[in-house]
């Protein structure tokens, strides 16, 4: 055999033997993934999951019920909503703003609104972007409730600062909303079709967008919620049914409700990686960590992405969002080239929110196996009050702990459980119990010992209800000095 016939022989032999490993690596891992996911759907996991490896996608699949009622299932072409993923988008117009020289990230909001207090005058783009401007998270209102434009821009500058522009990181949606009212300003252009045309339309993303949609609305992921007084899983709909129908959804767009599936978020990075629709140098502004989110500073905020870094000391660029219903993680991880992008339409806790972080561990740990998303909490314990007496009580949080794989460490679940429970109780049962299980659980939270007390009233035991709010009184519970009063006679 020639020379340079025996070369190519052999580098043709070891790149098959080299694809050949391959495909038995990303056929492990999406068995892997897919097993996780397939068990967590039998406690209730709906949603959609894309894992992309150096450029190929490994899995990209849908479980459980998009629409319930009508049996469509979850895929990779349902459009869900994916709440605050949105502000990549704007954060992204704002830089093509910036590179088509009409705007500046130094810009101060005096050059854009004329009217306007003076302790906003200096807030920056950069500062909007950057959840540094100092507006407090409370600024505006409900995301669905009507709002016109020229309202929100008055919430913003009547409202208190938390804070010095410039000083404090604080996240705050109002940051975006108003970023989106500069955007429209600039470009002359609404931001849906702002968006359209500079960023989904180059990054071939067709089914992806604010409140205009050109698919079939069967495509879209219904909202699924557990209700805890029904004891049942209800049926939100979907976002377009709750948004306004005009334009006076001030209250929502820019930093959240952008509608999308897993295919196009991926169409999106790859877009990004390829600097489609942004230059290499203003993606890299994009993904810049400009300011500490915690204390640790173990994240950073970008411009609408969050900067971290791995086990492995590799760049994380990631954002997640939800609307309380709708949960969406999007994980990039740069250095790796690996991307784990996530959302689901029926949030079941905790759990819900580490499955992108879940499937990372599984890629670069083959021998990590996570545990299957539990049932939602509220509906473990309906479950456990439905087979036990409420003289089992205290079984409770030993069951919780095996059901979740974790201890049970939140005050306001059994309170909130006892409060509906004492709508149908006319004598103690459960409710009782839930409420003396939790102050024994945590004893030193004033709260629960006054929401004891009022479940003793109820229930015509005023000893036990002047015991409970007198160990409210001595925990600061304020609002128990009043009704401790009466019940001994002395306000």
């Amino acid at each position: 055999m020639r020379p340079f016939i025996k070369t190519l022989f052999i580098t043709i032999i070891t790149l098959l033997a080299f694809s050949a490993t391959s495909q038995t690596t990303h056929k492990k891992l999406f068995n892997k993934v897919d097993s996780y996911l397939d068990a967590s759907t039998k406690n209730g996991f709906s949603g959609v999951v894309l894992v992309a490896k150096q450029g190929k996608v490994i899995l990209s699949k849908g479980y459980g019920w998009a629409d319930r009622k009508n049996k469509i299932p979850n895929s990779p072409a349902t459009v869900y909503n994916i709440g605050s993923v949105t502000k990549q988008f704007t954060a992204s117009a704002i830089l093509k703003l910036v590179e088509q020289g009409k705007m500046k990230t130094s810009d101060k909001l005096s050059l854009y609104f004329s009217q306007i207090p003076l302790d906003k005058t200096d807030i920056t783009i950069h500062q909007l972007l950057t959840h540094t401007s100092g507006i407090s998270n409370r600024t505006g209102g409900f995301r669905y409730d009507e709002a016109s434009k020229q309202q929100f821009i008055k919430d913003f500058f009547e409202s208190k600062l938390h804070s010095k522009p410039g000083k404090t990181y604080q996240y705050a949606n109002a940051n975006y909303i108003l970023l989106t009212a500069i955007l429209e300003q600039v470009s002359g252009q609404t931001y849906n079709d702002f968006l359209k045309e500079h960023l989904f339309q180059p990054a071939q993303m067709k089914s992806t967008g604010y409140k205009s949609i050109n698919f079939s609305t069967e495509r879209l992921a219904h909202g699924y919620y557990y209700n805890r007084d029904d004891e049942k899983w209800t049926d939100w709909g979907t976002t377009q049914q709750h948004l306004p129908y005009n334009n006076n959804h001030w209250y929502s767009i820019g930093k959240g409700d952008i509608h999308s599936t897993v295919e196009d978020l991926y169409k999106w990075h790859i877009a990004l990686q390829n600097n489609v629709v942004l230059k290499s140098k203003t993606r890299a502004i994009l993904e810049t960590p400009y300011v500490a989110e915690n204390d640790k500073m173990t994240s950073y905020y970008g411009y609408g992405w969050a900067i971290s870094k791995s086990h492995n000391n590799t760049k994380i660029v990631a954002h997640n969002g939800s609307n309380g219903l709708y949960f969406a993680d999007f994980v990039r991880f740069v250095d790796d080239d690996v991307v784990v992008i996530y959302i689901t339409n029926a949030f079941l806790g905790r759990d819900s929110e580490n499955v992108a972080r879940e499937i990372g561990k599984m890629i670069f740990n083959t021998n990590y196996t996570p545990t299957p998303i539990s049932k939602n909490i509220y509906e473990l314990i309906h479950e456990f009050m439905k087979t036990n007496p409420s003289t089992n009580a205290e079984k409770l949080p030993d069951f919780l702990k095996k059901e979740i794989n974790d201890e049970f460490v939140d005050h306001a679940i059994l309170n909130r459980l006892g409060y509906s429970r004492l709508k149908k109780e006319n004598q103690p049962g459960w409710a009782l119990e839930l409420f003396k299980l939790n102050v024994k659980l945590f004893p030193e939270d004033g709260n629960l010992w006054d929401s004891l007390g009022e479940a003793y009233l109820q229930y015509n035991q005023k000893e036990d209800a002047i015991k409970s709010y007198t160990k409210a009184v001595e925990l600061g519970s304020e609002g128990s000095k009043k009704v401790l009063n009466e019940l001994l006679g002395t306000d």
